[in-house]
């Protein structure tokens, strides 16, 4: 198992970095006591769900109990188990300007302001930034650049990911899917509705889908957003995107974009992409 511990100073980025590594496949915790770190491993190391990677932010929101974290990463070096800490940080200017932005006050209350909270919370944490595997100053990164930039090194180091793709089909006479991502009008195509034989049916069934995979502008439309989509994938990768939700529309939702949906999951599927499809209107007659 992959032990990351996330801890450096109040407003640095912590909380940008535990989200990161969610997206990434993380178990995460946030504001971990540090004695329970050692149950933290124990229980993810014994789980029926095996945890692969396990990432916990541990910092001074802990109170008293923070001055336990040495103490807890000392007895992880004596079981022989493998962490990384990853510290992040910023300087005074950059720290105070993001407690003023976000109206928070820093977790560490002194009668000298926010400058010695800040002096205070250095001096604490300067036994833990020695032993820190890696050391990031995120005084001149905002939240993207930041991400982005955690995302990229944990992502080279092993750890799989991968953008699940949702698609569906439905019908425009019913309304748009509020929560597509991107939405594609298909009533361009030949619509089987006139047909009678098929009118009936709905776009899985094989005569319906030949009818409109007979028609060259079907595999043309799935060849171009299948490159489409192989454009995006590694730019909301980089966004830190993991799901993508695809709308293809014609006018009742029962045949055109239903055979497209799923002809263009099988494209996906055939080169190991996570898809799920969803046919939000065919069952309506």
């Amino acid at each position: 198992m992959e032990i990351t511990i996330i801890t450096g100073l109040s407003g640095a980025g912590k909380s940008v970095a535990i989200k990161s590594l969610e997206d990434l496949g993380y178990f995460c915790v946030d504001n971990l006591p540090p004695s329970l770190l050692l149950k933290m491993v124990e229980v993810c190391s014994q789980s029926d769900r095996a945890v692969e990677h396990l990432a916990a932010v541990i910092d001074v929101r802990g109170g008293e109990f923070f001055d336990d974290l040495n103490e807890s990463l000392n007895e992880l070096d004596r079981g022989g188990v493998p962490y990384r800490i990853l510290f992040l940080e910023a300087d005074d200017e950059s720290l105070i300007k993001r407690f003023k932005e976000t109206r928070r006050s820093h977790p560490i209350h002194t009668d000298g302001g926010i400058t010695e909270s800040i002096a205070q919370e250095r001096k604490l944490l300067q036994t833990l930034r020695g032993r820190a595997n890696m050391v990031i100053d995120t005084s001149k990164s905002n939240v993207n650049q930041l991400r982005e930039q955690l995302m990229n090194r944990y992502r080279t180091e092993g750890l799989s990911l991968g953008l699940e793709i949702s698609l569906i089909s439905f019908g425009y006479k019913y309304g748009l899917p509020l929560d597509a991502d991107m939405v594609l009008d298909v009533r361009f195509l030949p619509n089987p509705f006139w047909v009678d034989e098929l009118r009936e049916l709905d776009g899985r069934d094989e005569k319906v889908r030949n009818y409109v995979m007979g028609h060259e502008e079907g595999a043309e439309f799935l060849d171009r957003v299948e490159s489409l989509l192989d454009f995006l994938r590694e730019k909301l990768l980089r966004e830190g995107r993991r799901y993508f939700t695809l709308a293809m529309g014609c006018t009742g939702g029962q045949h055109r974009s239903v055979v497209l949906a799923e002809e263009l999951a099988k494209r996906l599927r055939d080169k190991n992409w996570p898809v799920n499809v969803h046919h939000r209107d065919a069952h309506r007659r």
